[in-house]
């Protein structure tokens, strides 16, 4: 209808232009513009017939030696023109002019023009903006699924049981509620997905609208905000209005931290009354709809800590479903899904690759099957094998491999000797991570070598002593650079600043030093996006207690560094050995590692001695 109505407008401009244009080329054909004295003189010699006298202009005609008429003007009309135009027997008319075509043109034409720039740079503005058309603001932009279109069902979830026990419950409530309610028990009015980034939270969701068979409304939470007040809200009502026409159905809001974070967060500044009332409409819409109308809300975020309390009260988000990183056997679970796509060598052992990738989310797992692929394609294999997988899990780790990025022979004997430190450390302490690989060849952005450790198992505590052998293992390169050239480079910069953060983390966050008590100094990071906490975030703290933590904190990273270099100076030999031969082979193995520090002493400070010892 909006198409119609604009090619209608478009006619009728396009028809006034052709009059207008017609009306002048007429005019310019018959009548030619002459001097008022070339008139006044054609009058006294009796060659005018006829005049027609306006308001601006006066028309005559003019007789021609040839016999013909010629329509003359001349812009000028004088008060005694009708005495001279008697006293030469010219007959004369007077008319009124009709400007009306003229004078509509004059005002439409440029509130025409000015609309269609304004219209024009709008239009341009809103699809920058990615605000749809010119008439769909407040329009909900509510991707509508349905069952066939997500290709995505319960079997392609992997890894989250729990999680997906919890969907699946609210998929066949929407399939029988009558078996369900039986008992008096209603649907959950919304399940919120909390974990951190790329655990599948946004998969699960695809899921269950794969599986439920209902209208499925998709919309990211910065959807609902924009430059324009009233906007969000305008939104919010126009995507509840729409999923009530289509109950039973499901309303999956990605992000929700984006639309609903706590009102008052940052008092006294001013700007966000449009998120607030954004909110407050998505608050009115969840606590207003009938729970029987059978509208689901899932929502995800990686934030809950900062959602207003308001939205995680129980009638709104119900249920709070933790979708977390996936243990052993769940990592395991997670590549064998991805595994279906691609072709497996008979050497790749999944339970191995799921052992080497501990923390991994499953979109991790996801880019490391891709990975693997793409080494195994690149070499010409007709399957994807073991060493593919090792490949890419490094190129995760430590980044790409910068084979053109040549170090001159003194950096690579310090870069050796700094990653034999690592290593030498890491397996003379009991209960530190094991030794994978060892390489000199630079990696990544600035990495000119990397020692790889793999923790065995899953690990959800941590004590002091483990944080100290973390702390011993990142100064051993340190250690190393100080014992054999008695210099200091800036190579050790990531293992300082990391040493750093784990001495600040046990002071400030762990209460792991008895002169400061056991007390919590720091603020509570968010549990699933885990980053440095910056130094202004201690609190309520007195100068002197800052002082003291300060002081703690170079204490524990003294004293790891201590350690490190009293375990690198009573295996000096071994630390000379291993660090010639990674000079020669540029990598180290698991077998030369085990091979190379079979024999190692470990000093009182490193813990009780090592079982290879």
């Amino acid at each position: 209808m909006e198409n119609r109505h604009w090619h209608v407008g478009y006619w009728i401009v396009a028809i006034m232009l052709l009059l207008l244009f017609q009306e002048m080329i007429q005019t310019y054909r018959t009548v030619e513009t002459v001097p008022y004295s070339a008139f006044e003189q054609a009058l006294a010699e009796g060659k005018i017939s006829e005049v027609t006298i306006g308001e601006r202009v006066i028309t005559g005609r003019l007789r021609t030696p040839e016999g013909r008429t010629v329509a003359i003007a001349a812009a000028r009309v004088e008060p005694d023109l009708a005495e001279r135009l008697d006293r030469y027997k010219v007959p004369y008319t007077r008319v009124v002019e009709n400007t009306f075509l003229r004078d509509l043109i004059s005002w439409v034409a440029p509130a025409l023009v000015f609309f269609a720039v304004w219209y024009f740079l709008f239009r341009r503005f809103a699809e920058k903006q990615g605000m749809g058309g010119f008439m769909a603001i407040g329009k909900s932009r509510a991707k509508v699924l349905v069952e066939k279109d997500t290709g995505v069902t319960f079997s392609d979830v992997a890894g989250v049981d729990e999680a997906k026990a919890e969907l699946q419950e609210t998929v066949a409530f929407l399939k029988d509620p009558q078996s369900y309610g039986r008992l008096g028990a209603r649907m959950p009015k919304g399940v919120l997905l909390v974990g951190p980034p790329g655990t599948g939270k946004t998969l699960l969701a695809k899921a269950v609208a794969g599986e439920a068979g209902v209208p499925f409304f998709f919309i990211s939470g910065s959807d609902f905000v924009e430059m324009f007040v009233g906007v969000g809200a305008a939104r919010v009502r126009d995507l509840f209005e729409q999923a009530r026409q289509q109950a039973p159905c499901i309303i999956f809001i990605d992000e929700l931290d984006a639309l609903g974070r706590a009102r008052g967060a940052i008092p006294g500044v001013g700007g966000h009354d449009e998120k607030e009332q954004t909110l407050n409409q998505l608050l009115v819409e969840m606590d207003g709809f009938d729970s029987s109308a059978g509208i689901v809300i899932l929502a995800a975020t990686n934030r809950p800590e900062i959602l207003d309390p308001a939205l995680l009260r129980p009638g709104r988000f119900d249920r709070q479903v933790l979708v977390d990183r996936p243990d052993k056997i769940g990592r395991r679970q997670i590549l064998e899904v991805h595994a279906r796509r691609i072709a497996l060598g008979p050497d790749v052992d999944l339970d191995k690759v799921a052992a080497m990738t501990t923390g991994f989310a499953g979109a991790d797992l996801a880019n490391l099957v891709n990975e693997a692929a793409l080494f195994a394609t690149r070499r010409g294999a007709e399957a994807v094998a073991m060493e593919d997988f090792t490949a890419a899990f490094e190129r995760i780790v430590a980044g790409a491999e910068k084979r053109s990025r040549v170090l001159s022979p003194e950096e690579r004997r310090v870069v050796a000797y700094h990653e034999i430190g690592h290593a030498l450390v890491a397996r003379a302490l009991p209960g530190a991570d094991p030794v994978h690989k060892i390489s000199i060849i630079p990696r990544g952005i600035g990495a000119l070598g990397y020692t790889l450790q793999r923790p065995s198992e899953d690990r959800y505590l941590v004590t002091r002593e483990d944080l100290m052998r973390r702390i011993m293992v990142l100064l051993g390169g340190r250690a190393a650079e100080v014992l054999v050239f008695g210099h200091l480079s800036s190579g050790a910069a990531d293992d300082l600043a990391r040493a750093t953060q784990i001495a600040r983390d046990m002071v400030t966050r762990y209460g792991m030093d008895e002169d400061l008590g056991f007390v919590a100094y720091a603020g509570q990071r968010s549990r699933f996006l885990e980053g440095p906490l910056a130094p202004d975030e201690l609190g309520a703290v007195s100068e002197e207690v800052r002082r003291r933590i300060d002081a703690t904190v170079r204490d524990i990273v003294m004293e790891g560094f201590a350690c490190a270099k009293r375990i690198l100076e009573d295996n000096r030999s071994t630390l000379e050995q291993a660090a010639t031969e990674l000079l020669t082979h540029e990598t180290l193995e698991e077998a030369d590692v085990e091979r190379l520090f079979a024999q190692l002493s470990t000093p009182p400070c490193g813990g009780s001695p090592s079982p290879a010892a």
